[in-house]
Formats: C-alpha cells, structure tokens, sequence
C-alpha cells in the first residue's frame, strides 16, 4: 500500500530531524551570552565561585565531552536537573506541559470553528456585504500583535465584565477551560484570520472548477456538492497551513501565557533562557520539537486519508 509506505517513510524523517535539532539546541544554548554559573550566584559572584560551579556542573569539560554526555541523557529519558529550580527537568515539563498543550488545543479549535463557516459564508457571498465583513473584521485582528489582543480581551472581558478570571489554570477541568478561554481565543484570532483567507481563496477555486460545474448539471443538490466536493478538496491546502502555523502558535503562546499569567512551558522557557538554565532550556526544545513533529505526521497522514494521490 502506497499510503503505509509514505507514512513509514515520514516516521522515519523524524529521527534525523531530531538529532539536528539535538546539535543545534546544545550549540544555541552555549552561544548565550553569560553562564549558568554567574546567573545562579548572581552580581556578587567571584572567579573562584565561577570556576567551582562551572567545575560542580560539568560546565569545565570540552564541548564534544558535554554534548555526549549531553544526547546519552536524552536517549535514556533523562534530561537532566534544572540548574534554577533544582528538580528534574523531565518533572517539571510533565507538569507544565498539560497547560501549553491544552492552551494551544484549545486555540487551534476556536481557530478551525470560526474560519471553516465564515471562510465558506465568505467564499458563497464573494465581494458581497457578509464577505466584506468578515475579512474586514479578521483583517483587523490580523495586523494586530498577540500580546495586544490578549491586553484587549483582558481589559474588557475580565477587568470591564468580569466574565473570565484575569489569569491562572485553575483546578478542575471545567475550571481549566474557563481560565484558558482568554488566552486560546488570544491565540486562535489571529490565526482564524490567516486559515480564512487561505479556505476562502480554496473554496472559490474549487466552486469553479469544471467538475463542480458538472456535478451541478447532473442535479446534484447544493449540500451535497458543498460537503462531498467542495468541503474536502478545498480543506487540503487548509490543513497543511494549519500545521506550519503550529510553530507561530507555540512562539506567540510565549507571550500570551505571560500576559495571562499562565503557567505553560512557553512562559517556562522565557524564564529559563534568562537564568541560563541549560537543561531546562535543552529539555523544553526537545520536547516542542518532538511535538510539532508529531503534528506535522499527524497532518500528512490526515492529508493522504482525504487524498491518498498524495502518497504517490
């Protein structure tokens, strides 16, 4: 079967993939400017306090001996401790990391319920007064930065209405979808916009290709051409982008769980680049690389179920 083959191939690319990013992750880190050392002590650090933690870390020995010790960590499961908060770093990420996940859930469903219906109201009613409106409207939120449309959402709906908390988790998972609806919906606007123009634009160059047209003429009713021909073959280019935007959610996720105060991975790695907490850092790179890969297999196999020519 074509579809297996491609999909064992795809699994397959993660592996080298993730040793690059292995390489690149323990180089990045080190070209920091500062050390963990001085970070940790802080401004009434000496030479000779340097030297001994540098010595206590493992921080003294030659770069090729730091990054074996480095990738047979990671290959055994263990990332190491944080050198800021003095805890596993897998610990600490299998803590946090339920929060970023559900946040960037959350705000890929609001993102997917809004652009599939209005991309498609938008597509049926091309340059009419609903089309106008809402590429309009999502233009708007488009050209607006994330932490400000979190500032907005905050400024009315928790300082103004009171209707949602001004930050935090919660406990329940009621209570975890009630803190998170901010901060995803923070996230899913500006995304809704770039899905919409993209299926809007899918749509109508379905709705004129030929074989719509001679679907119509054979009779078959409207709902049926939309949901059988239109909906899935318009939806291809829609899924791919929605993947590659899975990067740009996680990174503007850094600054919306800041300005919700919430307690995610991304908000997480802001803190630990700031401390020089090598481990943490290498550990929270492993793991969003790990996931952004597993969402791109997830995409292409989604793709080759709609349309197995492109396993071929």
């Amino acid at each position: 079967m074509p579809e297996f083959a491609y999909i064992v191939k795809r699994i397959l690319l993660i592996i080298p993939t993730l040793l690059v990013i292995l390489v690149v992750t323990f180089t990045i880190v080190r070209l920091l400017p500062g050390d963990p050392a001085s970070a940790m002590i802080g401004d009434r650090s000496t030479e000779a306090d340097v030297v001994r933690i540098n010595a206590e870390l493992g921080l003294n020995k030659p770069l090729p001996v730091q990054f074996f010790f480095f990738a047979r960590q990671v290959i055994t499961g263990n990332l190491g401790n944080s050198y800021a908060l003095h805890s596993p770093v897998t610990r600490v990420i299998a803590e946090r990391l339920p929060v970023s996940v559900m946040l960037t859930a959350m705000a890929g469903v609001f993102a997917l319920l809004m652009a599939i219906p209005l991309a498609f109201i938008s597509a049926l009613k091309r340059n009419g007064t609903a089309d106008i409106a809402i590429r309009g409207s999502f233009q708007i939120t488009l050209s607006m930065p994330s932490f400000y449309i979190g500032l907005v959402l905050l400024t009315v709906f928790s300082a103004h209405l009171h209707w949602f908390p001004v930050g935090g988790y919660g406990d329940s998972f009621a209570d975890k979808l009630y803190h998170l609806f901010l901060p995803s919906m923070t996230l899913a606007l500006s995304l809704a916009a770039v899905l919409i123009n993209n299926l809007r634009t899918s749509v109508i160059a379905v709705l004129d290709a030929e074989y719509i047209t001679f679907a119509r003429a054979k009779g078959l009713p409207g709902r049926v051409i939309l949901l059988r021909h239109v909906l899935r073959n318009s939806l291809i280019p829609t899924i791919n982008l929605f993947a590659l935007n899975v990067g740009t959610i996680i990174g503007s996720a850094v600054i919306t769980e800041t300005v919700f105060a919430v307690p995610g991975i991304c908000r997480l790695m802001v803190d630990s680049i700031f401390s020089r907490d090598y481990p943490m850092v290498q550990g929270l790179v492993i793991v969003l690389s790990v996931i952004v890969s597993l969402i791109f297999l997830i995409t292409d196999i989604i793709q080759v179920m709609i349309d197995p020519r492109r396993a071929r």
